[in-house]
């Protein structure tokens, strides 16, 4: 398996593996499947020199993708936070791939020039949760119960990580 900076060519992998985090209703927010054509804009503002999509790939097979994103964008003292994604295909978790994602996306953040990162998640993504943990990340923040779905109200979780002691 390789790490790699995600092509425009990923950009239909990125979106059915972002689609079935939809699908799942504990991770992500999100509640409308997306299109590839929607997704266009959200990747080009991405890139290997800033904030990139990272792909983990075997055998020209995308398994999973991360993202850096700016964390609240436009405000200058905040330029060196970066809110971390990742997101698996479901027919391949519990196998590393996440383990191996989140750790190549933490050590690019020196080239970046990125000092800390925020991961903010749903209470119910269990999974997530213990995979930021196990990298390092502790929970910075709690907003109780604002997410609400169908029938099911979830907390949202800030969960941070310093780069620079």
């Amino acid at each position: 398996m390789k790490i790699r900076f995600a092509e425009n060519k990923d950009l239909p992998a990125i979106v059915d593996i972002y689609n079935q985090a939809i699908q799942s209703r504990c991770a992500t927010g999100d509640m409308d499947e997306f299109t590839v054509v929607v997704r266009v804009e959200w990747f080009s503002q991405h890139s290997p020199e800033s904030y990139p999509v990272y792909v983990a790939e075997l055998d020209n097979v995308i398994l999973g993708f991360g993202s850096l994103s700016p964390y609240r964008p436009g405000r200058r003292a905040m330029d060196k936070v970066a809110e971390i994604s990742f997101f698996l295909d479901y027919k391949h978790h519990r196998k590393g791939i996440g383990s191996v994602l989140l750790k190549h996306m933490i050590e690019d953040c020196c080239r970046l020039g990125i000092d800390s990162l925020v991961a903010i998640l749903l209470n119910i993504n269990e999974a997530s949760i213990a995979l930021l943990k196990k990298h390092g990340f502790e929970q910075w923040g709690l907003m109780p119960g604002i997410i609400q779905f169908e029938n099911k109200v979830c907390d949202h979780l800030y969960y941070g990580l310093w780069l620079k002691a």
